[in-house]
């Protein structure tokens, strides 16, 4: 009976992948949530599941996305891997596995592995082109065959990871077998807020292939990385681009910059170097003018600057590693046409913290100038596909509502986006700050407010460095993220000073936020002293002369909504109230005190907990399917204009939320 409601209430790609499943794994399957239910969800089949180019910042233009159906089968560890006649049924990619999107919905157990199984076919027009498959994450450990083959293996829940497979191609079908392995909170692992048996603030765990797969054809040289990292104070963006190998003195990078259609820079470079590109009369990004500059890197073919010199004197050859390297490559003569293209984009802006409003207290700054974080904690879950959005536009809705409601930033909560998140953020204005998904096993996650942090066995400090500096690589293009935080409220936190030089060192163009609330160890290795505060009327934090403060998480007002809440037994919020004159009432005295403490205290920033309800927290400005705002956008971007010392709106009479009607 559970599972034909669970069919019923299904829809397009969910229906059709659990109805193919064969009658004993229906039998067996324990579906891992409530019936709610998004209205991107409804819409969501095998053919427009995930479609856009996955990776915005290195974008090619061949490649096959691999995401839509595939074969799925669980079986213990030391089960062989199954045969395509012993699959348990279909699975719609890219949805984790225990989500209603997948069409499975089924609790997957540590001891248990999942497998994938699909064909594909290599375009006819990549030939003599390496061919390199592209995973955008997987959770948690994977092992990848094509035809039989071992080609690879990645730990990491969270990162991006390919691998050229290319030598285990044959003509006409190939065969690609994935195969994850998952403890979620049974082991030690980078997981956020996943756990096995979720209650309260505690979410349905995630495991498999949770964001999109694809294939792209690339010559065996090709453009690995193109980094660039902009100067606003010298008028220059610096360049640095990677290649995947080692290459010639014939091997250059072109690179242009862009802007509405026009090049006004442009340079080559000897492959894996730095450029310094002027950018003229640069357009500042921010919030509320997001403007965006192109950057296209070209793989080309170069008359070598130095042949001559190399048949007349050996000695003024190798000379030029420290003399003019840099003009002869500027100078070069192109021969024929580029061999690899990868378009990317980049802001011209800079983050810092420096003098403040209030005497003493430093703050942070935007381009130069003192620039208040009006921000909300945005945990990105969704009761369809767990961490996957149902959609783009799905994922976009919750930007766009922030932005109307007064807002200008993001804290995203312990868990890592889809890269297309960051794109919409950069495009629309909207400043992030990314958390690093915490880890350490399930008694190191609440250690107390002592200045005791938690003892990790090496092997897992070295996986949570590993998917750190994966989380820094792969993200650090996206110019709207403007902050890293390397641990949250001391869950797994450990050696914070260590980790944020560590964390400075990759990327000393954004600030770093060392320790989000209770054990404030790093500092003034810490870029922010940052507390969190969850009383009636949010604690003032202490003055600090060489940070600027923060209140990382405040807020937590809960509003139950009837209809569309995830489970109706267990709700759970810091403040409850059931009436919208009250909860507006309770948002207002909190957010009140926070425009105080900003102009007579310099508070830099504020994160209010938070944008969605999320299965039993029920403390969100939106409801967990996003189809009631507890407030009108309006009203809370109203109470928001006296951080910006602009006058306030009169107010409008709030009406209550409006409910959608079922199926819209």
């Amino acid at each position: 009976m559970r599972t034909m409601m669970l069919a019923l209430l299904l829809s397009g790609a969910a229906t059709e992948a659990l109805a193919q499943q064969a009658p004993a794994a229906r039998a067996d399957a324990t579906y891992t949530g409530g019936a709610m239910i998004t209205r991107w969800g409804r819409e969501v089949t095998p053919e427009n599941a995930w479609r856009s180019y996955p990776r915005p910042q290195l974008e090619r233009e061949k490649w096959l996305n691999l995401n839509g159906q595939w074969d799925y089968a669980i079986t213990r560890a030391a089960a062989p891997m199954p045969q395509p006649t012993q699959m348990d049924g279909k699975i719609l990619v890219p949805f984790a596995l225990e989500s209603r999107l997948s069409g499975v919905a089924r609790k997957v157990q540590p001891e248990d592995r999942i497998w994938y199984r699909r064909s594909f076919t290599v375009p006819a027009d990549w030939a003599g082109q390496n061919v390199m498959l592209n995973f955008g994450a997987v959770d948690f450990e994977a092992h990848v065959w094509v035809n039989g083959a071992v080609v690879g293996a990645h730990k990491g829940g969270s990162s991006r990871f390919g691998f050229d497979i290319t030598p285990y191609l044959k003509p006409g079908a190939n065969e690609l077998v994935v195969q994850v392995a998952d403890p979620t909170s049974a082991g030690s692992q980078p997981r956020g807020k996943q756990l096995l048996n979720p209650d309260g603030i505690w979410y349905t765990p995630v495991s498999g292939i949770w964001q999109t797969v694809w294939l792209e054809p690339v010559p065996a040289l090709h453009i690995a990385d193109v980094r660039a990292t902009p100067d606003i104070d010298r008028g220059t963006v610096e360049v640095d681009v990677a290649l995947s190998a080692w290459a010639n003195d014939t091997d250059a990078v072109r690179l242009s910059v862009r802007s509405q259609g026009k090049t006004i820079g442009s340079t080559i470079i000897r492959a894996n170097r730095h450029a310094s590109i002027a950018i003229p009369d640069a357009h500042l990004w921010s919030p509320e003018d997001p403007f965006l500059y192109d950057l296209v890197a070209e793989l080309v073919t170069v008359r070598d600057p130095y042949a001559d010199r190399k048949e007349r004197d050996r000695a003024a050859y190798d000379s030029r590693f420290t003399v003019g390297e840099g003009q002869a490559y500027a100078a070069a003569q192109v021969e024929g046409a580029a061999r690899d293209t990868a378009k990317a984009y980049f802001a011209m802006r800079k983050v810092s913290v420096g003098p403040g409003k209030v005497h003493g207290q430093p703050a942070l700054l935007l381009n130069n100038k003192p620039y208040f974080h009006n921000g909300v904690l945005d945990q990105g879950w969704w009761p369809d596909g767990l961490l996957t959005p149902p959609s783009e536009t799905a994922m976009r809705y919750d930007l766009e509502f922030l932005k109307k409601a007064g807002f200008n930033m993001v804290r995203k909560h312990i868990k890592v986006e889809p890269d297309r998140y960051y794109y919409d953020a950069d495009r629309m204005g909207m400043l992030i700050w990314q958390d690093m998904p915490s880890g350490g096993g399930e008694d190191q996650f609440l250690a107390g407010t002592s200045q005791s942090q938690a003892v990790l066995s090496s092997e897992v400090m070295a996986q949570q460095q590993f998917e750190l500096s994966h989380m820094i690589g792969d993200l650090r293009a996206f110019p709207s993220i403007v902050l890293w935080v390397v641990n949250n409220e001391g869950w797994g936190q450990y050696d914070s000073a260590t980790l944020t030089r560590f964390v400075r060192g990759m990327d000393p163009s954004r600030l770093v936020n060392s320790d989000s609330g209770w054990l404030d160890v790093a500092g003034r290795d810490s870029d922010v002293f940052d507390i969190h505060t969850y009383e009636d009327v949010p604690h003032t934090p202490a003055r600090h002369s060489d940070r600027a403060i923060v209140l990382g998480e405040y807020g937590g007002v809960g509003w139950p909504i009837e209809g569309h809440l995830w489970r109706d037994d267990k709700r759970w919020s810091y403040q409850v109230t059931t009436d919208s004159n009250d909860y507006l009432a309770r948002y207002r005295r909190k957010f009140d005190e926070v425009v105080r403490q900003a102009k007579e205290n310099g508070l830099s920033a504020s994160v209010y907990t938070q944008t969605t309800d999320v299965e039993g927290e029920i403390n969100g400005l939106l409801t967990y399917d996003r189809a009631v705002a507890k407030a009108p956008a309006e009203a809370f971007a109203r109470m928001a204009a006296p951080l910006w010392d602009k006058p306030e709106p009169a107010a409008r009479d709030v009406p209550p939320p409006r409910k959608r009607k079922r199926g819209s």
